[in-house]
């Protein structure tokens, strides 16, 4: 993928939710209703990256690069500087892979487990219930959840310190946390018509079959993405206390 330049924007001075949209392919979608005040930050498109200060919540979301594109070191650096300073951050999936090798893990380049793409069922693991953001999910919709999936990279090794947190049948490390950011190999934001798109593109699968398919599925996609965004929300920006 090509990134171009862009003008460097002016931030503001108060710390805000923020998006970072690696890819023109994969939007923010349901998010922009979750976090209806968060600004988004087009990297794809060449959109200078804020700073940490002008950052209350993190999110960085999927795209169709590898995490081992020199292109997105920059994003790779935000994510490493949002975890040592307490951001509340989450990371979906290309967003989970950059976050995982940015804090010492693996990710394998098409996976030779092949792509995992539809709307599959993942199992959080026990840790989830203590977690601050699973928590939520867990309490509200049980262990067992349908996810939209749409990738054939895979993270291999979780960073030392992280917490395994869900998996599922084809590939193990759907969610992790280490310190105050949580990644997701699962693409909570996507809505029917991103999801469809993607499904069409990836499989050659008929778009109304798959609208259908997420709508079958809304009530929990929905509360999915409605626990991680408000569980994110309710934690404190550690780096923002001071």
């Amino acid at each position: 993928m090509r990134y171009v330049e862009y003008r460097a924007p002016v931030f503001e001075s108060t710390a805000i939710p923020t998006i970072v949209q690696l890819d023109a392919s994969a939007p923010a979608a349901l998010l922009t209703q979750t976090l209806p005040d968060a600004r988004i930050i087009r990297f794809g498109e060449g959109e200078f990256l804020p700073p940490l200060t002008s950052i209350s919540h993190l999110v960085v979301l999927g795209g169709e690069s590898s995490a081992y594109d020199k292109a997105l070191a920059p994003v790779a650096q935000l994510l490493t500087q949002a975890v040592d300073a307490g951001v509340p951050t989450l990371g979906i999936c290309l967003g989970a892979q950059l976050l995982a090798v940015a804090t010492g893990g693996a990710v394998e380049v098409d996976a030779p487990s092949g792509p995992e793409n539809g709307i599959v069922e993942i199992r959080l693991r026990p840790d989830a219930a203590q977690d601050s953001v699973l928590g939520r999910v867990a309490e509200r919709l049980g262990r067992d959840l349908p996810v939209v999936t749409m990738h054939a990279d895979a993270i291999t090794d979780l960073p030392p310190k992280a917490t395994w947190l869900a998996s599922s049948t084809q590939y193990p490390f759907q969610a992790f946390r280490i310190g105050s950011a949580l990644g997701v190999q699962f693409h909570p934001e996507a809505d029917a018509g991103t999801y469809a798109g993607w499904l069409e593109r990836k499989t050659g699968a008929d778009p109304s079959a798959a609208r259908a398919e997420w709508a079958a599925h809304a009530d929990s996609l929905t509360a999915l993405l409605e626990s991680l965004t408000a569980g994110l929300l309710a934690t404190e920006p550690l780096h923002l206390a001071n």
